[in-house]
């Protein structure tokens, strides 16, 4: 995956009656290809997150082809629970969308209650470095109340 810049940067949005949102234009510029098209996926309750198609697909395609070599191997015989579970997710995680006027996003169905965030509220975009995230703002602030006061060593970890 090739980052030219990082995607940072914390913005708020209302949705409109449609589920709609305009995404910051260097977010949009960020995920979205010529034709606006993009990855939309679950990630946690309270959260999406908006991908390059060709980075998301690249990371789906590898991943997919080294589980289907070991099911070929017969390395997954005692594990086709979590097979059967890792496809019902796949099946539902994400969906390409394409972005109107190349930054209105339209939150599609499954998505939106997945999101937990009616017609006429409030979501947080986040830059996350490498995709955008949309948050429910009681799900974001959770998550910061959470995840801030490690930053420090986190910082340190990463960037040794």
């Amino acid at each position: 995956m090739a980052i030219d810049s990082f995607i940072i940067g914390e913005h708020k949005r209302t949705l409109d009656e449609r589920f709609r949102l305009s995404l910051p234009v260097d977010f949009a510029a960020a995920i979205a290809d010529e034709e606006g098209a993009c990855i939309l996926a679950k990630e946690r309750a309270g959260c999406l997150s908006l991908w390059r198609s060709t980075d998301w697909q690249k990371k789906l395609d590898d991943g997919v082809e080294l589980i289907r070599r070991k099911i070929e191997a017969g390395r997954m015989e005692q594990r086709w629970t979590d097979v059967q579970r890792f496809g019902r997710l796949l099946s539902t995680r994400h969906d390409q969308v394409r972005l109107a006027n190349r930054s209105r996003l339209l939150i599609p169905e499954g998505f939106r209650e997945f999101l937990g965030v009616g017609s006429n509220q409030d979501v947080v975009l986040v830059g996350a470095v490498i995709c955008v995230e949309l948050w429910s703002p009681a799900a974001w602030f959770d998550v910061l109340r959470q995840e801030m006061p490690e930053f420090g060593g986190l910082f340190r970890d990463l960037s040794e």
